[in-house]
C-alpha cells in the first residue's frame, strides 16, 4: 500500500478527531462524536498497520488483540466513581510510550549511523527515515526524542502519583520533600545540562540520567499538590500526554502523531486553565504551589451542625416552588444519580423549578458530575454552571448539596487566611433553605472545615446519598 494512502487516512482521522473533540463539548451531541472518536482512531490504526514500514504482522495482531480485551474488561469493570483514576492511568501509558519510543529512536540513530552507505540503501521504516537525514536534521531529530522523553517521563509518574492519590492508596494532602521547589528546579537544571551534553555527544548517559531527573520531578511535582486541585492536575496530565505524543510524532515523522498530540495537548492546556480561572487560582500556583498553603490560623467555626430527617427534607420540597440541586463526588460514590433524577422528575411533575448548579471543578474529574448527570438522563437544559445560577440563590427556596464540600463553601469568601480563599463558589448559604447531604461529619476529600454547614438555614441530612433520595421519592406528594 503506497504512502498516499496512509496520508489520506490520517487526514481523515485528523478531521474525525477534531470533530470528535468539538463534539464532546455538548450534552446533544456526545455520543455522536464519541463514535467520530472511533472511527477515526480504527482507521488511523489500519492505515499504520498497512502503510509504509509496516511488518511483524503477527506481533501487532497480538498485541492490538491483546490491549483491546483489557480495555474491554477494564471498561466493563470500572464504575464511574473510578473514572478520574482510570484517565491518570491511561495517561501513565501514553507518557510510558512516549519514554520507550524516544530510547529506540536514539538506539536505532547509533545503529544507522554505524552502517555504511550501500546498507543504509537496503533500510526501510523509521531508519531509512534516519538514514536520510543529513547532521542539521539529526541534530533536530535528537533534540526531539530528547523532549519527548522529557515529557513523557514527567507525565508517567506524574500520573502514577495522581491515580494513587484519586485511589487513596497515598494521601491527598500537598507533601514535598525538604528542599521543596529547588529540588525541582535542580532536576529541571539537570535536564538542560544533559541535553546539551546530549547534543555533543550523541551518549545514551546523559539520555539517561535526564529520564531519571524527569522522573523524579513527576513524581514531586505531583506530591505536591492536594486533593481539591486533582481535577486540574488531571487535565493538566492529559495536556502533557498530548505534547508527548506531538513531540515523538516529530521524532517518528508521523504527522497523524503531530496533530491530535497537538490536539490533546492545547486543549488539556485550555481546560486547565479554565478550571484554574474558576478556582481564582493561577496556573503555575498550582502545579509549583501545591494546595494548602495558608497565610495564617483559618477562622474557628462556631455553632452546631443541626440534622433532619427525610420527613422535614420533603415537607421543605413539598412547599417549595424553586429547587436547586448541587451535585458533588458523593454523590457519584453513592451512585444517586438515577434516584436524583427521579426526585427531580416528581417535582418538576408538581411545577416546580428545579436545576442544578455545576461548579468546574466538582467532583475528581473535569465535567464529572455533567456526565453523571447525563448517564441519569437529566435534561441538559436545567443543568447550569455557576456564573449562570450563582445570582439565583436568594430568590431559591430550597438547596440540596449532595456530596459537595469546598464548591459549596463560604469561607473562601469570608477567611482570608482559608486554603481556598478567592476561589468563586457556589454561594449556596443565601437560599431560603439549604440541605446538606453527607454520610458523617467530616471534612471531605481536601480536609477544609466548612462554615456552610453550621449555619442558621442549613440543615444535615445524614445517611448514604443514594439512600437518602430514594427515602424523599415517596413522601413528594
Amino acid at each position: 500500500m503506497d504512502f498516499g494512502f496512509t496520508t489520506a487516512a490520517y487526514v481523515v482521522s485528523a478531521v474525525l478527531f477534531i470533530l470528535s473533540l468539538g463534539g464532546l463539548s455538548g450534552q446533544e451531541s456526545a455520543k455522536r462524536a464519541v463514535w467520530y472518536g472511533i472511527v477515526g482512531m480504527a482507521l488511523a490504526a489500519v492505515a499504520t498497520l498497512i502503510g509504509p514500514g509496516s511488518g511483524l504482522w503477527l506481533l501487532s495482531l497480538i498485541l492490538i488483540g491483546g490491549g483491546g480485551y483489557i480495555g474491554w474488561m477494564v471498561a466493563n469493570k470500572v464504575e464511574m466513581t473510578e473514572m478520574p483514576q482510570l484517565v491518570a492511568a491511561m495517561h501513565s501509558l501514553v507518557g510510558l510510550a512516549a519514554v520507550f519510543v524516544g530510547l529506540i529512536a536514539h538506539i536505532e540513530m547509533g545503529r544507522v549511523g554505524a552502517m555504511d552507505e550501500s546498507a543504509k540503501k537496503a533500510l526501510d521504516g523509521f531508519a531509512a527515515l534516519i538514514a536520510k537525514k543529513d547532521g542539521v536534521e539529526l541534530g533536530i531529530l535528537k533534540v526531539e526524542l530528547f523532549l519527548g522523553i522529557f515529557i513523557g517521563a514527567i507525565t508517567f509518574t506524574g500520573s502514577v502519583i495522581a491515580y494513587l492519590k484519586l485511589a487513596g492508596k497515598v494521601t491527598s494532602k500537598a507533601e514535598k520533600l525538604p528542599g521543596g521547589h529547588m529540588l525541582n528546579a535542580g532536576a529541571a537544571g539537570l535536564s538542560i545540562l544533559c541535553l546539551i551534553w546530549y547534543m555533543n555527544t550523541g551518549g545514551f548517559f546523559p539520555l539517561f540520567l535526564m529520564t531519571l531527573a524527569a522522573l523524579f520531578i513527576g513524581y514531586h511535582l505531583i506530591m505536591g499538590i492536594g486533593g481539591a486541585d486533582m481535577p486540574v492536575v488531571v487535565s493538566m496530565l492529559n495536556s502533557y500526554s498530548g505534547w508527548a505524543a506531538a513531540a515523538i510524532g516529530f521524532s517518528l515523522g508521523n504527522d497523524l502523531l503531530i496533530v491530535v498530540g497537538a490536539l490533546v495537548g492545547s486543549s488539556g492546556a485550555i481546560l486547565s486553565y479554565i478550571m484554574c480561572k474558576a478556582m481564582n487560582r493561577s496556573f503555575v500556583s498550582v502545579i509549583l504551589g501545591g494546595f494548602g498553603e495558608t497565610k495564617g490560623p483559618a477562622m474557628e467555626v462556631e455553632g452546631e451542625q443541626i440534622a433532619i430527617d427525610a420527613d422535614g427534607v420533603a415537607t421543605a420540597l413539598n412547599d417549595a416552588d424553586s429547587v436547586v440541586i448541587v451535585p458533588g463526588y458523593g454523590m457519584a460514590v453513592a451512585q444517586a444519580q438515577a434516584a436524583v433524577s427521579e426526585l427531580t422528575n416528581k417535582l418538576r411533575a408538581k411545577g416546580k423549578n428545579v436545576r442544578f448548579a455545576i461548579h468546574p471543578v466538582a467532583g475528581r474529574l473535569p465535567g464529572h458530575m455533567n456526565v453523571l448527570l447525563a448517564e441519569a438522563r437529566v435534561p441538559y437544559d436545567i443543568v447550569l454552571e455557576m456564573e449562570e445560577i450563582n445570582d439565583d440563590f436568594p430568590e431559591t427556596d430550597v438547596v440540596i448539596v449532595i456530596g459537595s464540600n469546598d464548591i459549596v463553601n463560604p469561607a473562601a469568601q469570608e477567611d482570608p487566611n482559608s486554603p481556598i480563599a478567592g476561589m468563586p463558589v457556589l454561594e449556596v448559604w443565601k437560599a431560603k433553605q439549604v440541605f446538606v447531604s453527607k454520610r458523617g461529619q467530616g471534612t471531605g476529600y481536601s480536609g477544609i472545615e466548612n462554615p456552610l454547614f453550621y449555619k442558621e438555614n442549613t440543615r444535615m441530612f445524614y445517611g448514604d446519598a443514594k439512600e437518602s433520595m430514594n427515602a424523599l421519592l415517596p413522601k413528594i406528594d
